[in-house]
């Protein structure tokens, strides 16, 4: 999983709405404390910033923890599963096929095609 997706996945997991800006990855505590936090806006509406996190719940080893937790549930999914679901029909797709008959049926055969390209892992 990437980084800074990681990152900023672990900062909305401890809290929710948290604006942050920063440059390159942030693995280390010292690239945490140069994170740019988003406090507020100004009379002229520009963004107040802060590299001081203002929320006590967002703290390095809370962050760290959480993006190792990530990355460990990434990795337990297999390159056959993350393949297949991106490829998989979407949710609008599955809703329409709830109501169409022929649309159920191309669906059907689609999630077939899909498993016939990525066939499981044999244990």
């Amino acid at each position: 999983m990437e980084n800074s997706v990681k990152f900023l996945k672990a900062i909305s997991s401890l809290k929710s709405g948290v604006e942050v800006s920063f440059q390159g990855d942030i693995t280390t505590e010292a690239e945490f404390n140069q994170v740019r936090w988003k406090t507020g806006v100004d009379s002229e509406g520009i963004t107040i910033n802060t590299t001081t996190c203002p929320h006590s719940e967002i703290t390095w080893t809370k962050v760290n923890n959480k993006m190792i937790e990530l990355q460990t549930a990434y990795d337990g999914i297999g390159l056959i599963q993350r393949k297949r679901k991106a490829e998989y029909p979407s949710i609008e797709e599955l809703v329409v096929a709830l109501y169409d008959t022929k649309d159920k049926l191309a669906l059907e055969n689609k999630r077939a095609a899909i498993k016939l390209k990525y066939p499981k892992e044999s244990s």
